[in-house]
């Protein structure tokens, strides 16, 4: 026997889709373009000199 209720209790949720809003393309680059052949390479940002190295394990580190 089906029972009559089975529906009673079931909403249908509503889809909302909200267009998001367009991130200007950020600039990509490749590492070995900024590093070539070296390992560190130095960074002056608002009179301030950073270093940026790649360390033996692949990874970069930023250091002031």
């Amino acid at each position: 026997m089906k029972n009559k209720n089975y529906n009673r209790n079931f909403h249908r949720q509503s889809v909302v889709i909200v267009e998001q809003e367009s991130v200007p393309e950020r600039r990509r680059v490749n590492s070995s373009e900024l590093f070539g052949a070296q390992n560190e390479i130095v960074i002056d940002h608002h009179d301030d000199e950073y270093r940026l190295r790649i360390t033996s394990n692949g990874k970069l580190i930023l250091t002031k």
